[in-house]
């Protein structure tokens, strides 16, 4: 060991970010490991190192006692008093066992351990610095490219982009600057890794955040987004503020905003629709650009389901191309969707059922009242007629007497 030592420590510690201390504890142990295995020693070795000239000593420790056992891990009262007389028994003293040979045997031996501290000190370096990137956007450079991974620097680190994380409207070569979302940060047998994404729905919220303040002030909060990515995004916000429109507010001065994280995103599709606390309304909403009837929901609640009615002419807007429109749309509000034309459903509005049951009850009153008119009407009538008939009889009694 020498100074160069030192020097190449100091290295390490500024390339790689591992301190010294961390390197010196790892040939430590290594040291100690290879001792023990290539001169059968005991478990009392320890290992100093001298950080002015750069060497390592291997050093036995030994317990002071009356009557010796194990010379490797005993050593005689007598023997300590001849070292200093203030040694006592259960006093542990430190022997330098360094063998002539150590140093060649020692570095074949201890390379892998050495390598492996090394490799787990950089790991942890990387993902207490990193961790505090993930779900947060980054700007990388494209380094290279495989079957599975598209490789991104950042910073000092290198990332990778799976293959489902790649936009597939998008070609990735070297040199080219991409912004990614880091969606991991952990450790495999390999070392720290770092995973990054461009199709994330967490992407396409940060980049709403950069261009709008009102969300990231919290002014208009997204409450959910649904993504195919490359193709079509739809992001529910709501307002907390009543004099501001959620929607407006994230589409921008003629289209402003929404147009530049569209061009972020390669030309995807973006709809934004207001959250509804109603969800008959979220769901109607949801499934913008088609125009809705009615949202009619199951009986059972724990199954989320719907039945949407949409006028004929607009079902296979409201469906989209090949269910994209309907699928979104469900996984957006949360309900399973089950879009039905108004041809072939028996719909019946409830308001006009409830307008309609009232009519007919005021029209079976009125029926009653006319009945109930007519047969006073009619008794009325017999009166009379009986009356005549009374006058008539006694007239006919006056002229018989005459």
């Amino acid at each position: 060991m020498s100074k160069e030592m030192l020097e190449a420590f100091a290295t390490l510690e500024k390339t790689k970010g591992i301190k010294q201390d961390v390197i010196v504890d790892a040939i430590k142990a290594a040291l100690v490991a290879a001792y023990k295995k290539n001169y059968n020693q005991a478990q009392n070795v320890e290992v100093d190192f001298d950080e002015r000239k750069g060497d390592f000593k291997v050093m036995a420790v030994k317990t002071v006692v009356d009557e010796v056992q194990d010379d490797r891990l005993e050593v005689s009262l007598k023997d300590a008093l001849a070292i200093n007389r203030a040694y006592e028994v259960g006093d542990e003293i430190r022997f330098e066992v360094t063998p002539k040979n150590f140093g060649r045997i020692a570095a074949q031996t201890a390379k892998q351990v050495i390598m492996q501290r090394l490799r787990e000190a950089e790991r942890n370096h990387i993902i207490d610095e990193y961790s505090q990137y993930e779900d947060e956007l980054v700007t990388g450079t494209v380094e290279r490219r495989d079957n599975r991974f598209v490789y991104v620097k950042i910073g000092n680190v290198e990332a990778v982009m799976p293959h489902h994380d790649q936009m597939p409207n998008e070609v990735y070569n070297p040199q080219d600057q991409i912004r990614v979302l880091v969606t991991h940060v952990g450790s495999d047998s390999k070392g720290a890794q770092i995973t990054v994404s461009r199709t994330a729905p967490d992407m396409v919220k940060r980049l709403f955040e950069q261009e709008v303040p009102e969300i990231y002030d919290g002014t208009v909060e997204i409450v959910s987004i649904a993504r195919e990515a490359g193709d079509r995004t739809k992001m529910a916000v709501k307002s907390n503020d009543p004099n501001i429109d959620p929607v407006g507010t994230c589409v921008g001065q003629k289209g402003a905003r929404v147009q530049n994280v569209v061009n972020e995103l390669g030309g995807e599709n973006i709809d934004i629709v207001k959250y509804e606390e109603d969800p008959s309304d979220f769901i109607a909403n949801a499934l913008n650009p088609a125009e809705v009837i009615a949202v009619q929901f199951g009986d059972d609640e724990d199954e989320k389901s719907a039945l949407v009615i949409v006028p004929d002419y607009q079902l296979s807007l409201a469906i989209g191309k090949k269910g994209q429109n309907v699928r979104l749309a469900a996984r957006l509000t949360g309900y399973k969707i089950d879009i039905r034309p108004e041809s072939e459903v028996e719909f019946v509005d409830e308001n006009s059922s409830d307008s309609d049951s009232e009519d007919a009850a005021d029209e079976s009153q009125e029926s009653a009242t006319n009945e109930e008119t007519a047969s006073n009407d009619a008794e009325a009538a017999d009166t009379d007629n009986t009356d005549t008939t009374e006058d008539n009889t006694d007239t006919t009694e006056d002229n018989t007497e005459e």
